[in-house]
């Protein structure tokens, strides 16, 4: 049987499916699922699994070995699994690290810092990656999330750097550069060199000398 399609019905359906998108039309929203980072057991095992067995690329590393990152395409996204230590036992059902969310503008990532801190949600830390800045809180079950924006800037180190973003964009992009102009050089996939640990220990002291906001 054939349903003719009216311009009442086409009303009809644009409700409907708007009513499954929660908030407002103005509200800021996340626009994609950035990564989800794990707690594992055998970081080089399943690191090797995500590599050589799924076809990923590491493109970070922490110095102390304790987290590394993969992608399956950089040029996109510098990374999709976040594998991090942390998981004691065979039965320990402490697997997820974070489930972390994309926002599209920085004013998008201030508004969600308000609406977080209205609705009483607890922020864990507020700071820059260089090639993002992410606002962590966790949900009304405790799980941990991030809302992040991208900054535009390639970044193959491991850093999160507390950073103020209630602040004019310029001065917020101008804290990320310094950085990143003394770890640019770090190529995808490597450990970071001392020259550019050293620049991420003097930012990290720099951050917790200087007020900001939620660290």
């Amino acid at each position: 049987m054939l349903v003719a399609v009216t311009p009442t019905v086409n009303r009809c359906i644009v409700v409907l499916l708007l009513g499954l998108r929660g908030g407002t039309p103005d509200m800021p929203r996340v626009v994609g699922l950035g990564h989800i980072g794990l707690y594992v057991r055998d970081i080089e095992r399943m690191a090797s699994f995500y590599r050589d067995f799924l076809g990923m690329q590491v493109t970070k590393q922490s110095p102390d070995g304790r987290a590394v990152f993969l992608s399956s395409d950089p040029e996109r996204v510098d990374h999709e699994i976040a594998l991090m230590t942390g998981r004691e036992a065979e039965a320990d059902l402490h697997l997820i690290q974070q489930i972390s969310l994309r926002v599209s503008t920085l004013d998008d990532l201030r508004e969600f810092k308000r609406r977080i801190l209205d609705a009483g949600y607890k922020i864990d830390r507020l700071v820059t990656h260089l090639s993002a800045i992410g606002c962590y809180f966790f949900d009304p079950e405790g799980n941990r999330t991030e809302v992040f924006w991208l900054t535009g800037r390639p970044s193959w180190v491991m850093v999160g750097i507390p950073i103020d973003i209630d602040r004019a964009e310029a001065e917020v992009l101008a804290d990320i550069d310094r950085v990143w102009e003394q770890t640019r050089h770090v190529a995808m996939g490597t450990v970071p060199d001392q020259a550019a640990i050293s620049a991420m220990q003097r930012a990290y002291r720099e951050a917790a000398a200087a007020p900001a906001g939620i660290r």
